[in-house]
């Protein structure tokens, strides 16, 4: 059997094992193929299986790799239905879509030796693993998170143990399986992922504290990144975002709302680097709006944005919270809530003020606040205000140089897009790669292979050399 068709029975073997909700079956907890009720029994098959993968070599890492995004793009339409139906956020054709993109996470090409020759001898600066890496996911990414996750931090070495966001953890556990048992099978490593089923508080700090996971890659809101970076070990964090766009008098604004509109809808503004809102000089605003409307945005009068606003946040005085009933739901569904029937659309936008609830907070709804300013210099202090310092994502839509270098120098974010989607900086429309861990508070950014290994230098002193 030649190894897609070994990979295609492996999936159909797991698949056959699932309920009809999409959750797998009862001995999927027993600890068969990397699925544990334990963190500590997890933890020890995890340490066995990275020590099968450094004694396997560079290359059976990089073949896993390789098999990992094989997998999940031949199973991306019936994995992005399973996760939606259990995660019931975002948009099918972009859960489908985001797990076609994993061929692009980088892997072992990422990992270059560097060496030094001298008088005094020869050294080496190498890049080596961890050993086990505590990995927490999120809801708005379940598969496709551990699974970028894997690939890099497989490809630097390491293995992983898992605790996913109990909203979708199901659909994960089923890909855990699936992904051990085509490496056991065709590498003979076993639980080199290992997953916790069912994820809990106490499961995620058991995975915070153990002896024997020095290394933690966190992606999630802000309560977990406080957690992660409260620990006495290396944490690579992926925070929260509330990326602001500003859009000045230069711009193309066709071009602008076309990208506004992409990014922000996507899987229904789940993206931690979605358009969240935007800010628009006077000059040009009226004619955004309709850009905006042009490309098939629907706009909400002031009713219907106060009427969407009461039901999308509770609180008041600048405390809010977001109500998860219409966290990731569809156009169709916020439209609704804002007294619309029949509305089918990717974006709903609108005109408001700064103090609407929709500009400060991560929404992840697929509406955009667009605010009125006088100049670009006023759009540029509240896209900082409203930014937050997570330092996350910033987007412009300029043909100024001098405007795009102030706000890429002022706004000092992980990532900053000039005209284009948000997602351009992920590769989607534009260069550079994918990852669906961006460490933003602890500064790696959008994370490699090479984030998750340690600096290792070998030095021989007067020794081999040959010049």
């Amino acid at each position: 059997m030649d190894q897609s068709a070994l990979i295609q029975a492996v999936v159909r073997e797991v698949l056959s094992q699932l309920s009809p909700g999409g959750v797998p079956a009862a001995r999927a907890s027993s600890g068969a193929f990397g699925v544990f009720k334990d963190v500590n029994t997890a933890v020890e098959a995890a340490k066995r299986a990275q020590k099968q993968l450094a004694d396997k070599g560079v290359k059976v890492r990089d073949a896993i790799c390789k098999m990992i995004k094989r997998i999940a793009i031949e199973n991306a339409d019936s994995w992005g239905k399973i996760e939606l139906e259990e995660s019931k956020v975002g948009r099918l054709d972009h859960k489908i879509e985001k797990l076609h993109w994993l061929a692009g996470v980088p892997g072992v090409e990422f990992l270059k030796s560097v060496a030094h020759s001298g008088d005094e001898g020869i050294g080496m600066d190498e890049a080596a693993p961890w050993g086990v890496i505590g990995v927490v996911t999120p809801v708005t990414h379940s598969i496709p998170t551990l699974s970028a996750n894997a690939i890099n931090m497989i490809a630097a070495g390491n293995s992983l143990v898992i605790n996913a966001h109990p909203s979708g953890y199901k659909c994960a556990v089923m890909a855990v399986r699936v992904y051990n048992q085509a490496i056991a099978e065709k590498f003979g490593i076993e639980d080199l992922i290992c997953i916790i089923d069912p994820p809990t508080l106490e499961s995620a700090n058991a995975i915070f504290e153990h002896p024997d996971v020095p290394l933690l890659a966190i992606t999630g809101g802000p309560a977990v990144a406080r957690a992660a970076m409260s620990q006495k070990k290396r944490a690579v964090v992926g925070g929260p975002g509330n990326p602001p766009v500003v859009v000045d008098e230069t711009a193309d604004l066709d071009r602008a709302a076309m990208a506004i509109i992409a990014g922000a809808s996507f899987d229904n503004n789940l993206l931690c680097i979605g358009e969240k809102e935007v800010f628009v000089v006077a000059s040009v605003f009226d004619a955004m709006m309709d850009a905006m409307s042009r490309h098939g945005a629907v706009r909400l009068n002031a009713g219907q944005i106060d009427a969407l606003t009461k039901k999308a946040f509770a609180g008041k005085d600048n405390h809010w919270a977001v109500q998860k009933e219409l966290v990731g739901k569809d156009c169709s569904v916020l439209a609704a809530a804002a007294g619309m029937s029949g509305v089918k659309c990717d974006l709903l936008y609108g005109e408001t003020d700064e103090s609407n609830p929709f500009v400060p907070e991560e929404q992840m709804m697929p509406f955009v606040p667009f605010v009125r300013v006088a100049n670009f210099e006023k759009a540029l202090e509240l896209a900082v205000k409203h930014e937050h310092g997570f330092g996350h994502t910033a987007i412009i839509h300029s043909n100024n140089l001098q405007n795009i270098t102030r706000m890429g120098r002022v706004m000092n974010t992980t990532l900053f897009v000039v005209n284009g989607p948000c997602t351009a900086a992920l590769g989607g429309g534009g260069e550079g790669y994918p990852s669906y861990t961006i460490a933003t508070p602890t500064g790696e950014g959008v994370t490699n292979p090479l984030t998750f290994t340690r600096f290792r230098r070998l030095t021989m002193a007067g020794s081999l050399r040959v010049v």
